[in-house]
């Protein structure tokens, strides 16, 4: 049975060529969330640490990443698997998720401390409760 594609090839590179990886919304929401908390002293993508974390509290020896739902599996409403190209998108989020294990599992041994927060919990609705987990995190 063949794939549909509505777009080109050329097209379908060129939407995908516009997937960022570094300052994304969901990203700036976060720092603004810092801000609003008066935390101003971390690190962006430290390339150095395993998985290069979004945001490094050096002093606090404590880490965030922030997570899309579909990119890295989360089991919310957000995530689905695409219909066309199925093997190829279980196969690569998958590598995806055991990727971010072995980053965890690395930073937890040289002492770190994880936070990773997901696209679903920067919503609105949910945005509160988001701040208060990053400030008791980072204040425990």
């Amino acid at each position: 049975m063949p794939k549909y594609d509505p777009l080109s090839k050329e097209e379908r590179s060129e939407r995908m060529s516009r997937v960022k990886g570094k300052n994304t919304g969901l990203e700036i929401i976060v720092r603004k969330l810092l801000s609003e908390s008066g935390f101003k002293y971390y690190r962006l993508n430290v390339s150095r640490l395993p998985g290069k974390p979004d945001i490094v509290f050096s002093r606090l020896i404590k880490v965030i990443f922030i997570h899309g739902c579909f990119w890295h599996l989360h089991s919310c409403k957000k995530y689905r698997i695409p219909k066309t190209r199925k093997m190829f998108w279980t196969n690569k989020l998958s590598s995806n998720v055991l990727r971010d294990k072995r980053n965890y599992k690395e930073l937890k041994k040289q002492g770190w401390k994880i936070l990773v927060l997901w696209e679903c919990q920067l919503r609105r609705s949910k945005i509160v409760a988001t701040q208060n987990r990053i400030n008791k995190f980072l204040l425990s």
